[in-house]
């Protein structure tokens, strides 16, 4: 049986792994599926920029079109562009006929039979050729190249925004990698917090069993009441409860580091990780912040943006010029290079446009681009006095969980000594009178005094994370 269960859980225990905090960060920054997704953003502004220089290089475009029709108009239009047209087209035999008779009246001397006055009717003829031809097959094989020669700057400018978006999204994505470390620290000092507690826990259960012992053994000789007993069992129970409780924290800890690792062998934690920084002057830290945040980086470049839109919606105020150049062969057979004979064009064309009223809709739109601007940049201002703020609680913060750290530490100390030295008497209850109730609140006194220096040493690891973090330190080593 044991070696069954031995083989059951031997393939856990292969995988179960124990991280450090700088272990579990790589991994989060390697893995996590959030930081990829935003990865995909910034390659995204790369394709913005290939996209707004790509107008200026112009466009190629290749068609061919296959049709056939009757209509006169078009069968005559397509005969004319492959230069096939002749006067056979236009119906001239039904003109040429008649005259040709006139003329051969006039060389036989039979022209005073023939009436001058009757030619007149041939101008009115409809040619039959003409009107209903016969039905043809046309190929149009065309190559077209069309660029801009100027645009008012409006290509110019969309690729100067394009190039501060790619500075912007690289910043905001390495301020969300630093971010995310923040996340990382919180499981993995949640998951050392919640091991604390669980240790502490369990030496409270071992000192209620004690005082379990010691109150069946004073009852026994008659020294203490049967309620010491109970009271004693009952506390025994609701450390239990606190047990149950740590160990459910300690594991949604660890589900939530592995779900920013995308790890799901981890198993356990060392211990709390702390960040101390180098400089302490508040002043310092201040303008380390301002020189270093990267979605302070992010949100100028975003305000440079911005400003270069108000340039590039001021274009349309401009002319616009262009060039069409254009290459292309009619024939009623599918053009290849051996058939093109004398069916092939070229147009060349360079065409001007400029809007001389469009009912102030450019400048409105030059308006609202200034005002997105003002906006923008407003929000980075009150931006910097935000993170001067946050540097400033941090810092506070910081000082203040040093500080009270050391008071709730020897609060501990003194409520250890103060259970021990409860609990000798109640074991001495000859010499002392005392209960179980007040044993039992001396205990309560401690582990609460225990669990508020295990809490603000975590906070302390949090605060510690967050002041390194508010000056655009990372957490990596």
């Amino acid at each position: 049986m044991f070696r069954l269960v031995l083989m059951l859980s031997l393939p856990i225990l292969l995988l179960a792994k124990t991280v450090s905090f700088q272990e579990a960060l790589d991994l989060t920054l390697l893995n996590n599926k959030e930081l990829k997704a935003k990865e995909f953003e910034s390659k995204k502004s790369i394709e913005d920029l290939k996209e707004a220089q790509g107008h200026k290089k112009g466009k190629l475009e290749f068609s061919e079109q296959i049709s056939r029709t009757n209509n006169a108009g078009y069968v005559f239009g397509m005969k004319l562009a492959s230069r096939e047209a002749s006067f056979a087209d236009f119906g001239f035999d039904q003109f040429l006929t008649p005259l040709g008779g006139a003329i051969a009246a006039a060389d036989d001397g039979t022209v005073g039979n023939f009436d001058p006055s009757t030619m007149g009717g041939l101008l009115a003829v409809q040619p039959d050729k003409l009107n209903n031809p016969e039905a043809r097959n046309n190929f149009e094989t065309k190559f077209t190249f069309e660029m801009p020669l100027y645009t008012g700057g409006k290509l110019e400018n969309a690729a100067a925004m394009a190039k501060l978006q790619i500075k912007a999204n690289a910043a905001k994505l390495s301020h969300d990698k630093k971010q995310i470390g923040l996340e990382v620290l919180k499981a993995y000092n949640g998951a050392v917090a919640a091991k604390k507690f669980m240790q502490m826990t369990k030496n409270a259960k071992e000192i209620t069993n004690r005082f379990n012992q010691t109150a069946q053994e004073l009852y026994d000789r008659k020294l203490v009441r049967i309620i010491d007993v109970k009271q004693s069992k009952m506390a025994a129970y609701s450390v239990d409860a606190k047990i149950e409780e740590a160990q459910t924290k300690f594991n949604l800890a660890i589900a939530y580091l592995q779900f920013l690792t995308a790890d799901q062998t981890i198993s356990d934690v060392k211990d709390f990780v702390i960040f101390d920084l180098n400089k302490n002057q508040l002043d310092i830290l201040q303008n380390d912040a301002l020189s270093s945040r990267k979605d302070l980086e992010w949100m100028k470049l975003n305000t440079d943006t911005m400003k270069k839109k108000i340039a590039f919606d001021s274009a349309d105020e401009k002319p616009m010029i262009g060039t069409h150049l254009e290459y292309g062969m009619n024939n009623d057979t599918l053009n290849t290079p051996f058939n093109i004979d004398d069916n092939d064009y070229y147009l060349v064309a360079i065409g001007l446009n400029y809007t001389l009223f469009d009912g102030d809709i450019t400048k409105a739109k030059k308006e609202k681009a200034r005002i997105d601007y003002l906006k923008t940049k407003n929000y980075f201002e009150y931006m910097k006095d935000g993170i001067s703020l946050e540097v400033k609680k941090n810092y506070l913060d910081f000082k203040t969980l040093n500080s009270t750290l050391k008071q709730k530490q020897n609060t501990q100390d003194m409520a250890e000594d103060i259970l021990l030295e409860t609990e000798n008497m109640f074991a001495n209850n000859l010499k002392f009178r005392t209960n179980m109730m007040y044993l039992l609140m001396q205990l309560e006194n401690m582990l609460k005094a225990q669990a508020d220096v295990i809490m603000t040493k975590y906070e302390k690891t949090i605060v510690s994370a967050k002041l390194k973090l508010s000056i655009g330190s990372s957490l990596k080593e």
